[in-house]
């Protein structure tokens, strides 16, 4: 198959560009660099600096190379960027991905996308997973980006016949991810902690606790859906990408030190504007279709090894 993945130079695309890449699709990446980094592509992908809002250059290389699917990775992926700058979210978010829906319409491509239930679905109950069938409550202007965006692709699959899946990711977490900005604190938490540096755990409430509660899911189990998605497994369906699991920020945070055996300075930070106190998504369909998510124990593991082997090879 032909595979072009938007944002394959980023964390998420570039681990679904090299997982494709190995089970032997053709992989074309498409990717502004304006996060995405030239060293997370995988060899034998070919790649084009190109930013999705631009449709004519867009266009030109997808009608070229003619993809069975896209999978659509590229994003303004930060919640506080959103709140700082709702317009620019919605022009990447809303108008650039639209430009991709158009042209997977023209060339009959199958279109996977990377939404959010970690943010869509709002603000879930102390003992309660929020399943796919939950109305999203989205309290971000990411948040609303995305929501948009579903809207349009079922318009679309309804419209045209647009083959589509909606995957919406809890917290992903993993080798490769970014560790500057605001986003991805696993990273930010490894990065510093094999720096010995001080972490900060932000409050949960304006009252202070033990952090926002997540729901880590491993970038390898979001690489196992979209693997299925191109082969038509998951058409028309929108599904959860999660553990059904949460765990607080200071436990996160406790968790890395132990796995990087130094001593860990954790300080108290401020409750951030557009943070959910609590989202944990439950994850019952993905795991009737591929199976249990990776433990957090064992994923952690996993990202620590490779940051603390990048921190040792800088």
């Amino acid at each position: 198959m032909k595979i072009l993945v938007t944002g394959g130079a980023g964390f998420i695309g570039s681990h679904v560009a090299e997982a494709a890449l190995e089970t032997g699709h053709d992989v074309l990446v498409v990717d502004d660099l304006s996060t995405g980094r030239v060293e997370n592509l995988p060899p034998g992908a070919d790649f084009h600096p190109v930013d999705i809002r631009q449709r004519d250059p867009f266009r030109e290389l997808a009608l070229r190379f003619r993809p069975d699917a896209i999978s659509h990775q590229a994003a303004q992926a930060s919640v506080s960027v959103s709140v700082r700058e709702p317009g620019y979210d919605a022009e990447v978010n809303v108008l650039g991905s639209l430009t991709v829906a158009e042209v997977a319409r023209e060339t009959g491509s199958r279109l996977i996308f990377a939404s959010t239930g970690g943010a869509l679905y709002g603000e879930v109950a102390d003992g309660v997973t929020a399943g796919e069938e939950c109305p999203a409550r989205p309290l971000s202007p990411y948040a609303c980006s995305k929501a948009s965006f579903e809207l349009y692709l079922r318009a679309f699959g309804e419209d045209s016949g647009l083959k589509y899946t909606i995957l919406r990711y809890a917290n992903v977490y993993g080798p490769r991810q970014d560790p500057h900005g605001e986003a991805g604190v696993v990273a930010i938490f490894l990065r510093r902690l094999l720096r010995r540096e001080p972490i900060q755990v932000n409050a949960r409430s304006h009252f202070g606790d033990e952090g926002c509660v997540r729901d880590y899911v491993f970038v390898r189990d979001v690489v196992r859906a979209n693997l299925a998605a191109f082969e038509g497994a998951l058409d028309l369906r929108t599904i959860n990408i999660a553990t059904g699991i949460g765990t607080s920020t200071r436990t996160l945070a406790e968790k890395l030190a132990s796995l990087v055996d130094e001593p860990a300075i954790i300080n108290d930070g401020e409750h951030r504007a557009g943070d959910l106190q609590r989202s944990v998504l439950d994850p019952a369909i993905m795991v009737s279709i591929l199976g249990k998510p990776t433990p957090l124990a064992r994923g952690l593991e996993a990202t620590t090894e490779w940051f603390r082997l990048e921190s040792e090879s800088a």
